[in-house]
């Protein structure tokens, strides 16, 4: 049987709980942690924003007027 688990507060906790009999022996294997994983992710707006200005040939009145623009309403 193989069982996983983090250490957390210096204790082993296993991925999902187990009920081991008192006294069972196990052997722990240390794996390395990915070198990422310390590493907090961008979120969507973060990497989204790289594009941010980027696009080419748009009204200068686009975030006024981007209903008129998307739907074809009337310009305010």
């Amino acid at each position: 049987m193989t069982l996983q688990g983090t250490v957390r507060n210096g204790m082993i906790v296993l991925d999902p709980p187990q009920q081991l009999a008192e006294g069972t022996h196990v052997d722990v294997v240390v794996r390395e942690a990915p070198a990422d994983a310390g590493q907090k992710k961008p979120t969507l707006a973060e990497r989204l924003l790289k594009h941010a200005g980027t696009v080419t040939g748009l009204p200068p009145d686009l975030a006024e007027q981007h209903d008129h623009y998307i739907h074809g309403t009337p310009k305010r």
